[in-house]
């Protein structure tokens, strides 16, 4: 069936013509959740045609966006053909079908391909200009070609299958993102035409680096078409031939009822390899038999192929980014180590006894997170450690250090999350070299992922244990904390800690915990401590106190925490949002959400700490107001289908950089922000080379917590003053 129908790209304006009162009931209220997706990830786009990012930070953003395209791919579209496919006909919030999700989507997916190829075409040649030289084969010089001719033999040739498709030699299974060239051959003797087809196993580099002093690269699949006939010799002759590249349908099918969890993941693992084909991307020079030949073996459909003007495979590009050319990269930026820490010479445990510390990923260095762990297994009087994974890097000093632990002796759990999407094999690969080697790994819940970032150690100190945790807003990932922008608390309240073991004890047994004293955790309590804090800022509202919600998060989508929020609006609450990607709630519709501004930030780190923050009955920023950080976004698959921890900020230091330092930037900032408008749509400030960029003033000062001793030396950097114009009421952009 062919479910990708066509759709005009009019954006809903139904909203429009309703009144407040019959919208605060109408599924027009909110936003679909796939198309506010694409609009984020238009943002990125535009952050590569953005003239004034250096050129090869562009072709990042590019690369990130077609890499986000295909994910998309892989995740979203496949999961809505699939409900499609088992006749599904359950609404979204917004009152969509699966069909008519799909149906809205292809037409502006398909725009942003198109986009995202022509930003390619555009900087091109700019690269060129800069020195970097992307080659044709006839370009090539002789000296080249005798370089390029030992290479394919050496390095390509011994790795490449060359397969003519026959009876006997059947359409070959190609993995997803799997790269290919179909071909068109001609028998000379016989003159008969058959098709063919060479499959460039991942292993090889897309661009070929030739010799000299600048940056030359020439594609893989140029250089094979170079040397075709070592692959196809006479009398076979090439006609024509074709770039190609498939996305496959990514998503795991999990029985909640599965008696043994690991066996039942590696078996979803090796279907998912063989999922169905949802998107074909082919080069638009293909003629008419090889495209018919590919979507027969293929088994899609027209409408799931996508004619690429430009390069197939486009995320590729990333290959081209070294730091040969550091002038057309962003300035380096070393991370920052917390002085506070230093105070102690190096000594974690010290630090955090003598008072809370936040770190703030990447403008501070991930190895406090991995120094903390180290020294706790290294610590004699360290008697156990307990960690969640849900991702970390491919060569895990986290890891590593649970097994150095285990070896040493100490009592060890590790919560692995098998559920990570893409990273089930990496992690069920931890999880047999961590069992081997002593640490008691657990897999949590069939039906509920782990999300939750925590590391719980106890320490014995004199007569008595004491406990020591970390909370993440991220992955225990070293490489993406040099990229993501994210928070890293370490407290050793007693109250939190004994929280966290509570906490630490449901993941493992199952057992809700009887109390609870300051975290909150979904899906038995989060959602509620949320609720609570909005309705607490609607009753300050009508008793004339200060109202005011400050939020931070990746997707605002759960349909009970806006509808929460456009009751707030309407009661008078100020409520100023950043949410970096997609988000249902429609902003500054007079009687409904007038009073709530949304924003989102792309720039040169990837925004994904959670912050949420109430005013509680004071003007914020102020000491009095309830901060709170979570691994958790505002989603239903967060607060009702995964573990998640909100904690709450006590720590007059921490809470002071949260509210003043970090959520003041935020909301301050204007080079890298774009307003959210009613209908969905984004709208950039205008911005002038002086206006405010939060992470450039990251970049710049020190963050409070973790200045120790300095911080009485210097001076605090300069207090953040909220511009007026930025308010929910007044707006600016263009």
């Amino acid at each position: 069936m062919d479910i990708l129908l066509g759709l005009s790209g009019d954006r809903d304006t139904a909203y429009k013509n309703m009144d407040p009162d019959s919208l605060k009931i109408s599924s027009a209220r909110f936003i679909n959740r796939e198309l506010s997706w694409l609009e984020f990830n238009r943002r990125v786009l535009e952050e590569a045609q953005n003239e004034n990012h250096p050129l090869l930070e562009r072709v990042r953003f590019l690369s990130i966006c077609a890499s986000n395209m295909e994910e998309f791919y892989m995740v979203r579209v496949a999961g809505l053909i699939g409900q499609v496919r088992r006749n599904h006909d359950d609404t979204t919030i917004d009152g969509m079908t699966p069909l008519r999700q799909l149906e809205a989507i292809r037409p502006k997916a398909a725009e942003m391909t198109g986009d995202i190829q022509a930003t390619w075409r555009a900087l091109r040649p700019a690269i060129g200009e800069c020195g970097i030289e992307i080659v044709q084969r006839e370009d090539l010089g002789a000296k080249d070609m005798k370089w390029l001719s030992a290479k394919f033999e050496q390095d390509i040739l011994p790795i490449l299958t060359p397969i003519t498709i026959d009876p006997s030699h059947p359409f070959p299974f190609i993995p997803n993102k799997g790269l290919s060239v179909a071909l068109e051959l001609t028998n000379k003797e016989t003159g008969k035409k058959q098709h063919g087809l060479v499959q460039i196993p991942k292993i090889l580099e897309r661009f070929i680096r030739l010799p000299g002093t600048h940056p030359r690269y020439i594609l893989t699949e140029k250089a094979i078409l170079t040397f075709i006939d070592q692959l196809f010799p006479d009398p076979l002759e090439l006609n024509e031939y074709a770039t190609f590249r498939i996305i496959r349908d990514g998503e795991l099918e999990i029985e909640e009822e599965a008696e043994d969890l690991v066996r039942t993941f590696q078996q979803a693992i090796k279907r998912r390899r063989r999922g169905r084909v949802i998107h074909l991307n082919v080069h638009h020079n293909i003629n008419k038999p090889t495209l018919a030949f590919l979507q027969k073996n293929l088994d899609v459909t027209d409408n799931q192929i996508y004619q690429v003007h430009g390069l197939v495979g486009l995320s590729d590009i990333a290959q081209l980014i070294t730091d040969e050319n550091p002038e057309l990269l962003f300035p380096v930026f070393t991370s920052r180590s917390p002085e506070r820490i230093e105070d102690f010479d190096g000594d974690c445990f010290a630090a955090i006894r003598n008072k809370d510390i936040l770190v703030h990923h990447p403008y501070e260095t991930f190895d406090v997170v991995i120094n903390f762990l180290k020294q706790a297994a290294r610590d004699p009087d360290v008697v156990s450690i307990k960690q969640t994974l849900y991702r970390t890097s491919e060569h895990s000093q986290i890891v590593d250090t649970l097994i150095e632990a285990a070896g040493e002796g100490k009592s060890v759990t590790a919560l692995i999350e098998l559920k990570a999407r893409f990273d089930e094999e990496a992690n069920l690969r931890w999880a047999r070299d961590m069992e081997r080697a002593g640490v008691q790994v657990v897999y949590g819940f069939p039906d509920l992922k782990t999300h939750a970032k925590l590391s719980l150690v106890t320490r014995r100190e004199g007569q008595k244990l004491c406990s020591y945790a970390h909370f993440g807003t991220g992955n225990y990932h070293s490489l993406n904390a040099r990229i993501y922008t994210d928070l890293s608390y370490f407290t050793c309240d007693k109250d939190i800690c004994k929280d966290a073991g509570a906490m630490f004890n449901y993941m493992t047994s199952t057992a809700k915990p009887a109390t609870i004293k300051k975290l909150s955790i979904s899906p038995i309590g989060l959602r509620e401590t949320l609720m609570g804090m909005i309705d607490q800022e609607i009753i300050n509202a009508r008793q004339g106190l200060p109202a005011q919600i400050w939020a931070k998060c990746n997707a605002l989508l759960d349909p009970q925490i806006i509808d929460k929020m456009y009751q707030a609006s309407r009661a008078g609450v100020q409520i100023s949002l950043i949410v970096r990607g997609a988000c249902a709630l429609r902003p500054g519709i007079e009687g409904l959400s007038d009073n709530i501004r949304v924003e989102s930030i792309v720039g040169r780190f990837l925004e994904h700490a959670r912050i949420y923050c109430f005013a509680n009955g004071k003007d914020m920023p102020s000491r009095n107001a309830k901060v709170f950080i979570s691994s958790a976004d505002l989603m239903p698959r967060n607060l009702s289908h995964r573990i998640e921890a909100l904690v709450p900020i006590e720590n007059k230091t921490v809470h002071k950089q949260i509210l003043n330092q970090i959520m003041m930037a935020n909301l301050k900032d204007v080079k890298q922000s774009w307003r959210m408008n009613s209908d969905g749509s984004y709208t950039r400030y205008d911005y002038s080379e002086n206006d405010f960029c939060a992470h450039d003033y990251f970049m710049e000062n020190p963050s409070l917590s973790g200045r120790g001793k300095a911080l009485r030396e210097l001076p605090e950097p300069p207090e953040l003053i909220l511009d007026p114009a930025k308010s929910p009421q007044k707006k600016q952009g263009r």
